[in-house]
């Protein structure tokens, strides 16, 4: 029993030999051709990210999804020359990738469809990097476009990896596209309270800041009647840059005004009325 299972080692040792001698430089060539493709591929990547940096006329939005696409065509190029040491012939290769791109598509339909969105992106232009955007259910700054996610990076600085078909299949608001914004505080006043001495300290606080636009000229107005004070609504435009710094301050200079003139601001309040039982 020893001697047969001795003499079948040697057999698959002789085998493996043979292997190692036939198409051990072959195998040690893939594997050099392959370290040196991926290390040439992240090369090119960086290389080309550089460059398209320094383009000055060229979309923010575009100049990642450029290097990644190099990155991407010196890895298949790297796959074609390994198939190729093993004297895999060119059209069986592209044979071979056209039945591989087709399983993988119908596997990673998900994924694919993020790379159509993300092209998609692109060419319709909904927002570009630097833009403050909410998509996909998420809010933020975009960072970068990638191939299947778009980068956003929060007000409090967190990055948020979104998939590009969420983002295309649903409503894009893009908060930096227009130069201006317009700004609405609404504030109640008393029902006792004089609503033209409300109107003219609201409009006077608009009008000394700096920040608020003249053009399109600053609005008061009587926005409702409601249960426990008169709302009363005040509307300027302002630089897209300054309406969070604006808005701010003016929830706080709002409420000082009207205790400078006078205005009361309400609680809500209700009238409740008691009875004896008999």
């Amino acid at each position: 029993m020893n001697v047969d299972v001795a003499g079948e080692m040697n057999v698959l040792w002789d085998e493996a030999q043979l292997i190692l001698a036939t198409y051990g430089f072959d195998v040690l060539g893939a594997i050099l051709i392959l370290l040196l493709g991926w290390i040439v591929a992240g090369w090119a990547s960086r290389a080309t990210r550089n460059a398209v940096e320094r383009i000055s006329w060229m979309d923010g939005t575009i100049k990642p999804l450029i290097a990644s696409i190099v990155r991407y065509l010196v890895i298949i190029v790297t796959i074609v020359a390994v198939l190729n040491r093993f004297g895999v012939e060119t059209t069986s290769i592209i044979a071979v990738l056209g039945a591989a791109g087709l399983a993988v598509g119908l596997a990673l339909q998900g994924t694919l469809s993020n790379v159509a969105a993300g092209v998609m992106i692109l060419f319709l232009r909904p927002f570009r990097v630097g833009d403050y955007v909410t998509a996909g259910g998420n809010g933020g700054t975009v960072a970068e476009v990638g191939l299947f996610t778009t980068e956003l990076t929060t007000p409090d600085n967190v990055s948020i990896a979104v998939p590009n078909s969420q983002i295309i299949g649903g409503a894009i608001s893009n908060f930096s596209k227009h130069a201006t914004r317009r700004i609405d505080i609404v504030v109640g006043i008393g029902y006792g309270s004089n609503i033209d001495t409300a109107f003219a300290a609201l409009m006077k606080l608009a009008e000394a800041d700096a920040r608020v636009l003249a053009d399109p000229a600053p609005q008061v107005s009587v926005r409702a009647l409601a249960d426990s004070s008169v709302n009363i609504g005040l509307r300027f435009w302002v630089n897209s840059a300054d309406y969070w710094p604006t808005l701010f301050d003016f929830n706080k200079a709002v409420k000082e005004t009207l205790d400078a003139n006078g205005v009361e601001i309400p609680f809500p309040q209700r009238v409740v009325e008691l009875k004896n039982p008999k």
